[in-house]
């Protein structure tokens, strides 16, 4: 008797371990695609100037991403249930591995990074052919020959990153809706919300890692080593600046390939938590017959898909949830991709520095939010009721809360020809200002090249010729312009090179929007985990799996990949200058209308998530009309029962259960 106590005792010790070692790798991969996907957002600005693209294709290679991720979602969220879904998982970490691989590929294929300037190197610099000059003939023209550009292999390298972040996509497929399922199977039901608090906390730290990573790489210019950053004209903080995007994803890569291994190990199903140690002749009987089951189904492995997509279909609160899942993920989407950019043009920080922020003020709280919310679910057996109305009230808080941002607002950069006259006077931005001026008409100055120049009146000048300047003083960053004519200061007349700063009433609006950005970030995760409940129980256990990767294609189609594009299109025409290439063409946009950016930057994602509570109201409806047994149901029972109508029945395919009790009760799961 002792011996067979200790059998199962140690039994129960292995298995115990089993599903928590299997919960810390799921974290782990949460974390590394986290990690990656973080990285790829703060990048997103570095990789627009790098190849000189709209906001628009930049969209749209992050919603690349979204299209990996289609090809496989629905297959493997079915499919992959009845196959080893941890060593799928493990495959998928490697796969997003190779595609972060990839996307630095372009670093080491072209040449160069030039940027747009019109100052010459340090070693010409005796000819002051950039500055002010009385009849000359125009030496700073763009590239004579428009096919020389049109030929540049690296206009056309940007395609490896949309490649890369396809690859990244698959890889990323089987990661979420077979390791929550997996957790879901095998982990005690009371414990599943904790466990998804632990994953979505730990996985937390991949943005963090993230962001941190980019930075600081967004310090780092992208050709160090290359080139001599002394002869540089340029800083972070200018529109131009491109960081050493690439060495961030060579890590990413090697962290994700890591992560894959463990998974392997890993057997494909495991005994339910807490009946480890039921070894009796019943309890193997029904392994057996489990084993059994599982045999049948590779033989006829698309037997139930069709019937369970009809069931899915037929569920009404399954159906909302996706509907408001979707105009939640459009807005939310938007407003994380764009924010770095965002920070950038209204409150006049470098990348890195927005980054840095973000990752900051952002993602703690929403750490935080997780693991709270998860402890909530648990240590107060919140019934399915409950949990919806909580998510609900928290995230329209949270809604709410956010028109507080329509407030902290900043002026545009006083840029003499786009936003001011050469007087110092704001113009209307629908009237097209003069570049041109008295002071500058006898200097034969280009007009497109954007090489901005700060006079000591606060005015900001495209470039030194602009500002009339005749003499300068020093090389690369540390230049200085004198005898400017259209600078009209009780001063000398002179210019350092980049924007003028906006000021410390600026900086203390930027203070504003990161902690209302903090608030809404803690009360926003704080309704994430109840509202994810809601789901996972309102779909019977047989199609969780299928649920959850259908609700995940649904937010990839309608929210991941159209939503960035768009979004970057209308960021497009608040455009106020866009740089120019050596053919002419126009490049990446080195600076916006803010107050249009922020109205689209806002308005757009507060009209979505604002007619997402529609059908989020229906779900409360529907919930509440739910008949569920004693009225006590929890998270902590298996999803809970509720009685049907017969039209109801028909739709959901209610089958009648060989273990059922109470005289052979008909029963779904909620």
């Amino acid at each position: 008797m002792g011996e067979t106590e200790k059998s199962v005792a140690t039994h129960g010790v292995r298995c115990f371990s089993k599903i928590k070692m299997f919960l810390m790798a799921l974290t782990w991969a949460y974390l590394s695609k986290a990690l990656s996907g973080a990285y790829m957002g703060s990048m997103l600005t570095q990789i627009e100037r790098q190849f000189d693209i709209p906001a628009s294709l930049v969209g749209f290679i992050s919603g690349s991403f979204e299209i990996g991720n289609l090809f496989l979602i629905i297959f493997v969220s079915y499919f992959g249930t009845k196959l080893h879904r941890p060593i799928m998982i493990g495959v998928g970490c490697a796969t997003m591995g190779l595609g972060c691989f990839i996307i630095s590929l372009p670093h080491f294929l072209m040449g160069r990074y030039e940027y747009e300037t019109t100052i010459t190197p340090a070693s010409n610099l005796s000819s002051n052919s950039f500055l002010c000059m009385e009849n000359r003939t125009q030496t700073l023209k763009p590239t004579q020959d428009p096919a020389e550009c049109v030929k540049k292999i690296k206009s056309f390298m940007w395609i490896y990153v949309m490649v890369g972040n396809i690859i990244r996509g698959i890889g990323e497929t089987p990661i979420m809706p077979l390791g929550i399922s997996y957790i879901e199977d095998f982990a005690k039901s009371e414990n599943s919300p904790l466990y998804i608090g632990i994953i979505e906390t730990g996985k937390m730290f991949g943005p963090v890692t993230g962001l941190l990573m980019g930075s600081f790489f967004a310090r780092i210019y992208v050709d160090i080593g290359s080139v001599d950053t002394d002869d540089l004209t340029i800083t972070p903080t200018d529109t131009r600046w491109v960081g050493a995007w690439w060495i961030g994803f060579l890590i990413c890569g090697g962290v994700n390939i890591l992560i894959s291994i463990p998974f392997f190990f890993f057997p494909k199903t495991l005994p339910k938590e807490g009946l480890e140690d039921n070894v009796d002749e019943t309890k193997k009987n029904k392994v057996e017959k489990y084993r059994e089951k599982s045999t049948e189904e590779k033989h006829e492995i698309t037997k139930d898909f069709l019937p369970f997509i009809k069931s899915l279909f037929c569920n009404k609160i399954y159906m909302l949830f996706i509907l408001t899942s979707v105009l939640q993920a459009n807005a939310f989407t938007n407003m994380f991709i764009f924010l770095p950019k965002y920070l950038e043009q209204h409150y006049g920080k470098s990348t890195a520095d927005a980054v840095f922020l973000l990752g900051f003020y952002s993602l703690p709280p929403i750490c935080v939010g997780y693991l709270v919310g998860g402890f909530i679910m648990k240590k107060f057996k919140v019934t399915v009721k409950k949990a919806a109305y909580i998510a609900f009230c928290l995230s329209l808080i949270d809604y709410l809360l956010t028109f507080c941002n329509f407030l902290m607002t900043c002026d545009n950069f006083p840029v003499t020809g786009l936003t001011t006259s050469y007087e110092g006077v704001q113009q209307p931005l629908d009237v097209e200002n003069p570049v041109l001026a008295d002071c500058n008409t006898r200097c034969s100055c280009l007009t497109k090249t954007w090489d901005p120049v700060c006079g000591d009146n606060g005015l900001v000048y495209m470039s030194a010729c602009l500002a009339g300047c005749e003499k300068s003083v020093g090389t690369g960053i540390n230049m200085v312009f004198h005898n400017c004519s259209c600078i009209r200061s009780s001063g000398n007349s002179s210019a350092v090179l980049g924007l003028c700063d906006k000021g410390r009433e600026c900086d203390s609006m930027l203070q504003y929007f990161l902690i209302m950005s903090a608030i809404n970030s803690l009360i926003f995760s704080l309704s994430a985990i109840p509202g994810y409940m809601v789901l996972l129980r309102c779909i019977k256990s047989e199609e969780k799996s299928l649920g959850i990767g259908l609700h995940t294609f649904s937010m990839r189609v309608f929210a991941g990949i159209p939503a960035p594009v768009y979004f970057g299109a209308l960021i497009d025409r608040t455009c106020l200058h866009w740089g120019t290439l050596k053919c002419g063409e126009p490049g990446a946009c080195r600076m916006y209308d803010i107050n249009s950016f922020r109205r689209i930057y806002f308005g757009v994602p507060a009209a979505q998530r604002g007619s997402g509570y529609l059908p989020a109201f229906f779900i409360l409806m529907l919930v509440r009309k739910l008949q569920l047994p004693g009225d006590v149901a929890s998270l902590e029972t298996e999803p809970a029962e509720m009685k049907l109508t017969e039209k109801e029945s028909e739709c959901m395919d209610v089958h009648r259960s060989p273990e059922l009790e109470n005289g052979g009760e008909v029963k779904t799961k909620l």
